[in-house]
């Protein structure tokens, strides 16, 4: 063994505990969807990933930036419920506006970054699903004005959201992708 392997063993980041049965059937899908978006990604440079190519705000990296918020949101969410999430209802125009910020790539940021920060937390979110007993804990939904007041989800129904976020983003990022190059993810 040489002493970069040494150095990258002794630095890496401890396995993901193995997961089976149901959890790791939604992880499977979670990862397959995560593998699409990143892929829209791939050969682009820092500014190409933040360019908007469409009527629409949105950009690669502000996508990817979106979604990696949003998955560790709804983690925190599994792990200590409602409280973990704010009041939608509650937010002002600037809460609107920040939130609005996670779709661009704002000055400074890379696509390198982007993409490592969402690895980081696809890792996360997997260990923390690994770790839980069961899928059956459900939690009370935020106030917000798409949830129905009193609505709770199961850890199994927020693992299905995020797939879902995740699918549709990929959507959006095809668009985005070929109205950028023309690449296409599915060609």
């Amino acid at each position: 063994m040489t002493s970069n392997e040494t150095i990258t063993r002794v630095h890496a980041e401890p396995a993901t505990p193995a997961v089976t049965g149901e959890a790791a059937d939604w992880l499977q899908g979670l990862a397959k969807q995560r593998h699409f978006l990143r892929f829209t990604t791939r050969d682009l440079t820092d500014e190409q990933a933040g360019l908007r190519t469409t009527a629409s705000e949105l950009c690669l990296g502000g996508l990817i930036k979106h979604v990696t918020r949003v998955e560790r949101s709804w983690v925190t969410f599994i792990q200590h419920g409602p409280s973990a999430m704010p009041d939608f209802t509650a937010m002002t125009q600037a809460d609107w506006a920040e939130r609005a910020a996670t779709f661009r790539m704002l000055s400074g940021e890379t696509l390198a970054g982007v993409l490592a920060d969402y690895t980081k937390a696809a890792h996360d979110t997997d260990a923390v699903v690994a770790s839980l007993p069961d899928l059956d804990v459900s939690w009370p939904l935020p106030k917000a004005p798409w949830n129905e007041p009193g609505t709770s989800w199961s850890i199994r129904r927020v693992l299905i959201h995020l797939i879902a976020e995740t699918a549709q983003h990929c959507g959006h990022a095809d668009i985005i992708r070929e109205s950028l190059d023309g690449a296409q993810s599915m060609a």
